[in-house]
């Protein structure tokens, strides 16, 4: 499987001791915000065992996704025609055991599928805020035949 032309990851270090840990998750001065440009907005979801939400792409928007809690399938598509990954499929397995950032280019569907019996919690970064009057979010749906993604867990 190639990797999708832009997309990041970064390892997060958690610092234990006996009180419980500590963890940096984002910095102005983060490799991933010289993707991005700057900060717009930092929101936060929880869904339920299950759910599949997917997928959205944005023309203008670069998110940054981190999953503190649970665990979750997140899975990017790259819809952008003079990538030089155009059309290829990438799968990331995050949430509490895989404490890491995950850079989503523009022009790059995405989206996730919670896994196992716990919700999972998506804490996510943009460099543009939110506009309802101009929403930079353009929608798929998860079972999109020119992704041709399978949502299903296979069992070998």
């Amino acid at each position: 499987m190639k990797r999708i032309e832009g997309v990041l990851t970064k390892m997060l270090v958690k610092h234990c001791d006996d009180r419980g840990f500590f963890m940096e998750i984002l910095r102005e001065d983060d490799v991933l915000f010289g993707q991005s440009g700057h900060f717009g907005q930092a929101s936060i979801s929880l869904s339920y065992p299950g759910v599949i939400k997917a997928f959205h792409y944005h023309k203008l928007q670069d998110d940054i996704w981190f999953f503190p809690n649970g665990s979750a399938q997140v899975v990017l598509h790259d819809l952008r025609e003079h990538s030089p990954s155009y059309g290829e499929t990438n799968v990331f397995y995050m949430g509490e055991g895989a404490p890491y950032l995950l850079f989503i280019p523009r022009g790059v569907a995405h989206g996730y599928r919670v896994l196992g019996a716990q919700p999972a919690t998506i804490v996510y970064f943009t460099n543009l805020a939110y506009d309802p009057k101009q929403p930079d979010e353009y929608r798929l749906a998860y079972d999109d035949p020119e992704i041709g993604f399978d949502w299903n867990t296979k069992f070998r």
